[in-house]
């Protein structure tokens, strides 16, 4: 089996990629919260217990488990000659263009030897009065004079925990994402370390986008519907642009099976910032959806051009047809549209701003949710799905669910 083989969202799960949340949930403040794209303040001592008991229902189901810092923090350690590359592109990223700080952050990142404690301090934010007081206060600027102590001069990475969004798992490769807002682009630094560098990946996996191009894409709208159909919602995070980039990327790779991809535009809104947050497959035959959607969904068709010898040519339509018989024409079966808390107006637009309809497949039928959306939940095991609850009063404050805070890298064929 390729390092890399997700061709579907449902078929049973067997490795997985999360990151714990950690100090950077501390970091947050009223004031950053708009910036950081958090809606309020998790505890992290709840939301960390939460992670932990996600984790464990997938590992009691037989899902290999990796954390996004303990790969990046095996690449490092596996490839020392790459740490000060890496820090000087973190440094970079994060926007640090003071020369005195550029040097004194390096500096002070480099006294951390345990590469673990090194990666999450890099996540967790840097602030002004952790660098060398005596270095700083030697030579004042203008820049000193006007900087609090407590300002960051790095910020920390709160939205982490969601490791669906700076990469997507597609086939047998990956879409090293450039992401919506420059809050998040940074995340993605490390999943381009860990696919260059890391044994288990290193020369092995497939790019169809690369976190350097212009237009913006994130993972929670790329859905892996069957080997040769794949769904991309245009949203609040992803572009009309990134999709025909990505097309065309697939669409000449010889190796990439995928010969259709539906581009489903959805409304653009924090509510439903990307497709994975208002519609996913949690069956063969069966999809929940949030019914707001419905009013203002346009799905589209690209395929390749037909120009052989080109590589930017393709042939893009809209289907007019509801989006179950597309489902149906496109998968080649009967199904089943589930609204979430059952269609109900009030109900469906509470749970789905919870998570009501991000759930994580973890094999045909079975799904890891959010133990809040109660009435959802209900409709599902009504359908005949085995639903596995989580508890959810913090991670959910962060707006993502199961979904959003797993990265497939295995799934059985």
């Amino acid at each position: 089996m390729s390092i890399i083989n997700v061709t579907s969202e449902i078929k049973p799960l067997k490795e997985v990629l999360v990151h714990r949340p950690g100090k950077e949930l501390l970091n947050l403040t009223p004031d950053t919260l708009q910036r950081l794209l958090f809606d309020d303040i998790p505890f992290l001592k709840v939301a960390q217990a939460e992670h932990d008991e996600f984790v464990q229902i997938l590992r009691d189901n037989g899902i290999k488990v990796f954390y996004l810092e303990d790969l990046m923090a095996e690449t490092l350690d596996l490839n020392p000659e790459i740490k000060e590359k890496f820090l000087k592109q973190f440094i970079k990223e994060a926007g640090v263009t003071t020369p005195k700080y550029r040097d004194l952050l390096f500096e002070y990142l480099m006294t951390y030897e345990d590469n673990k404690e090194f990666v999450l301090k890099t996540m967790e934010g840097i602030k002004i009065s952790e660098l060398d007081r005596e270095k700083r206060v030697m030579e004042k600027s203008l820049v000193d004079l006007v900087t609090e102590e407590t300002s960051f001069i790095a910020d920390p990475m709160p939205n982490l925990y969601f490791t669906r969004d700076p990469f997507a798992s597609i086939g047998n490769g990956i879409s090293l994402n450039k992401m919506y807002s420059v809050t998040r682009c940074r995340e993605t630094i490390y999943a381009e370390y860990i696919f260059n560098y890391h044994p288990k990946f290193k020369g092995q996996v497939e790019k169809y986008f690369d976190r350097y191009n212009d237009c913006h894409i994130e993972g929670g709208d790329v859905l892996n519907l069957n080997d040769h159909v794949l769904a991309i919602g245009i949203s609040q995070r992803t572009e009309a642009a990134a999709i025909d980039l990505i097309a065309k990327n697939i669409f000449k790779n010889p190796n990439c099976k995928i010969d259709t991809i539906l581009a489903f535009n959805i409304p653009n809104s924090r509510a439903f910032m990307h497709l994975d947050t208002v519609f996913t497959q949690i069956d063969v035959d069966k999809f929940t959806y949030h019914p707001g959607i419905m009013d203002t969904l346009q799905v589209f068709e690209i395929t390749e051009g037909d120009d052989p010898n080109s590589d930017e040519d393709l042939n893009v339509k809209e289907i007019n047809d509801s989006l179950e018989n597309i489902l149906e024409t496109y998968l080649g079966r009967e199904i089943t549209l589930i609204p979430c808390a059952g269609g109900d107006k009030i109900s469906a637009e509470r749970e789905q701003w919870n998570d009501g309809t991000n759930t994580l497949c973890i094999a045909p039928g079975t799904v890891v949710v959010y133990n809040r959306n109660n009435i959802t939940n209900e409709i599902l095991r009504e359908h005949g799905i085995k639903v596995l609850e989580m508890s959810s009063a913090e991670l959910s404050r962060g707006r993502g669910g199961p979904r959003c805070m797993s990265m497939p890298l295995v799934r059985e064929d």
